[in-house]
């Protein structure tokens, strides 16, 4: 088969789009010609922009223009859509619906019910806006810009009332069993959802294995992601190593008044980051947030580290409790600081925790199984291909 990738890109690295680009590799195995259609929100510099982008994420006459074009000369057997905010638009689903190109759409976050994607509003869980009450986001300013809020807001509100979105896509992919309930109770047929976790990595056999240096966290440094909690456990810990592996600008003051144990590596990725797994005693977790399906877990299992998790959205389903890693209630630091303290004290407990962990990675999230899955969905939608009208 032939099939189109359609992505906005969010304009900074992120575990959706990479996760994506594993999605575009394991395609390319499985014998697809994989062809890309994308935007990238890093277009958007000045204010006209902003304009542009404003309007954009309800109805974009030039990407479906562009659409068609390149449609005419890349004739392709099925689409695969992630994020269409701002550039490309819910607008560019029926154009693949009258062509007869069956869309599958993968689902990392929350967008389809709630504008930010998130269900968080100023650091707290928010389910507000579920059932066609987008108006929330502006009232409690989520995105810390009226404008901002605002322009999400109409969109997700024009997609729901238009229903571009539901009436033109074959099938929705989900990346958890939490994720997959909360969106048959948001309104989409069951039916029409597949399950298809992230993919771990395949770890180098010759990297030597050991219990670990450090406690680390890997990943956005935001409230959200509970790096206070983080902190605020190191803080109790002194005589224990943390480290964040991560962008931190955002977050200064916390990174200025943390405490001596701390250490801030910033990004890593390639064999820095390898390495700063392969170094970590444990992962921590502490998000705040129904997180869709944190590739940081996997891939800390995938090196036999166990992973401390906050008991939150769908990572009991990746984090066993007491088998591959231990799981504490959000927000809770003193049970965080208790799990850490237990796994720290007592390496052969982290080893047949990341031992369970490391098996799990290799059979329920490995790059044979997640690709048999994605094969079984791309042969389902093209059984069900519609006619053109």
């Amino acid at each position: 088969m032939k099939i189109l990738i359609a992505h906005n890109e969010y304009g900074a690295p992120s575990g959706e789009e990479h996760a994506l680009g594993v999605i575009a590799d394991l395609l390319k195995d499985n014998g697809h010609q994989v062809k890309w259609f994308l935007r990238s929100s890093a277009e958007i510099h000045g204010f006209a922009d902003k304009i542009s982008a404003f309007f954009s994420g309800i109805h974009n006459p030039r990407t479906c223009k562009r659409l068609c074009s390149f449609l005419r000369k890349e004739p392709v057997d099925a689409a695969l859509v992630q994020n269409l905010y701002p550039f490309l638009s819910p607008s560019i689903l029926p154009i693949f619906k009258r062509s007869g190109i069956p869309v599958v759409m993968r689902c990392p976050n929350y967008r389809l019910f709630c504008p930010s994607g998130l269900h968080l509003s100023h650091g707290d869980i928010c389910e507000r806006c579920l059932n066609g009450k987008e108006y929330w986001c502006v009232i409690r300013n989520c995105e810390n810009s009226l404008s901002k809020s605002m322009g999400y807001a109409l969109r997700n509100a024009a997609a729901r009332i238009t229903r571009r979105i539901v009436d033109n896509v074959d099938l929705f992919v989900v990346l958890s069993e939490f994720q997959r309930m909360r969106f048959i109770e948001g309104g989409i047929p069951e039916d029409r959802l597949a399950l298809l976790p992230n993919t771990a990595p395949e770890v180098e056999s010759e990297i030597p294995s050991g219990p670990g240096d450090f406690v680390s966290f890997v990943g956005r440094v935001s409230p959200e992601k509970g790096i206070n909690d983080f902190v605020s456990c190191a803080r109790r810990l002194p005589d224990v190593t943390f480290a964040v592996a991560g962008h931190y600008d955002q977050m200064p003051d916390l990174v200025n008044s943390s405490p001596a144990n701390v250490q801030w590596r910033g990004f890593l990725k390639g064999a820095e980051l390898d390495a700063f797994y392969q170094r970590s005693r444990m992962l921590i977790v502490p998000g705040r947030w129904f997180e869709g399906f944190p590739n940081v877990i996997i891939r800390a299992m995938a090196f036999g580290k166990p992973v401390v998790a906050s008991r939150l959205g769908a990572i009991p389903e990746i984090v066993e409790h007491e088998r591959t890693g231990l799981l504490f209630e959000p927000g809770n630091v003193d049970a965080l600081t208790e799990s850490v303290q237990c796994l720290y004290s007592n390496p052969s407990l982290c080893d047949r925790l990341g031992r369970a962990g490391q098996l799990k990675s290799e059979t329920a999230y490995s790059r044979r199984t997640i690709s048999e899955t994605l094969a079984t969905i791309f042969d389902c939608v093209s059984r069900s291909n519609r006619k053109p009208r």
